[in-house]
């Protein structure tokens, strides 16, 4: 065996042990079991009466893997077996009262909501692009056993409003589509008086958390890092350029009336929305 045909050969065992390693890690035994009432169950043990079972691959983009729940933080996060903190992707629900801040409409219902569903159960975790967040949280959606997904039912119930981050982009079409329809039906948080769309001339009001305003954006300011949407000389919407593929031309928005959604910021007399996905600016 001369020197290039070993080395190809060293190199196509090394793939081949790679994929012995990682493949059962990527597909693992997931079970679809149908008990009698008809409910459809997932679960990665197998029963020993296999008439209703069904053993199903979950693709390697959405592998899931189970863990039990401990407690429920707030409406976005919970905490399993391990202590590990998870905070529910592509969803923001009201705060809850700390000593850090005061509880905001609407806190106290979506946690009580969500330990509901976790009570005493299991629960799948997916993940997208990014794993943890800064806080050392991990970043996931939730799904039940019989495959309901947390993170969207919180939005069709109206207890939750969508908060999209890239690069975690995924089921945020599913997720517009269940706020469009929450709002349209005045469900939970769309019917608090906090959450109200309000004009932009009323920003330094002092009013905290998130929250919705209407403007005509005038121009378009573009720098290094950031663009700008500037309704006047004292309000902007600020959208990371790495974030800009992800919106149509900006020029769209200029002289019509847009609602954006978000958090403000101040700083002196001029203040801030930052924007990272394009569900935060709606044209009306």
């Amino acid at each position: 065996m001369n020197t290039t045909i070993r080395k190809l050969y060293c190199l196509f065992m090394v793939v081949v042990c790679c994929q012995l390693i990682v493949q059962p890690m990527l597909n693992a035994e997931i079970y679809r079991i149908v008990d009698e009432s008809g409910r459809v169950l997932y679960t990665d043990k197998a029963a020993e009466n296999t008439r209703n079972i069904q053993q199903t691959a979950l693709p390697v983009q959405t592998y899931r893997r189970l863990y039990p729940v401990k407690s429920v933080y707030d409406g976005d996060t919970l905490i399993l077996g391990n202590n590990q903190r998870v905070r529910l992707l592509g969803v923001n629900t009201p705060e809850i009262e700390s000593r850090h801040r005061p509880g905001e409409p609407g806190g106290v219902a979506a946690r009580e909501w969500l330990h509901n569903q976790v009570r005493n159960r299991q629960v799948y975790l997916e993940y997208d692009q990014e794993k943890k967040d800064k806080y050392n949280r991990q970043l996931a959606h939730v799904f039940l056993p019989d495959g309901t997904h947390l993170n969207l039912e919180l939005i069709k119930q109206g207890l939750a409003f969508m908060s999209i981050v890239p690069p975690n982009l995924r089921y945020a079409e599913a997720f517009s589509r269940a706020q469009q329809q929450a709002e349209k039906q005045t469900l939970g948080i769309w019917r608090e008086s906090g959450y109200q769309v309000r004009s932009l001339d009323q920003i330094a009001s002092g009013a905290r958390g998130w929250q919705r305003f209407t403007g005509i954006p005038k121009q378009v300011q573009q720098k290094r890092s950031f663009t700008y949407l500037v309704f006047d000389d004292q309000v902007s919407v600020r959208i990371a350029n790495d974030h800009l593929s992800l919106f149509p031309a900006l020029e769209k928005y200029l002289d019509r009336n847009v609602e954006i959604r978000g958090w403000v910021s101040r700083r002196n007399n001029r203040f801030m929305i930052s924007v990272q996905h394009p569900s935060a600016l709606i044209l009306r």
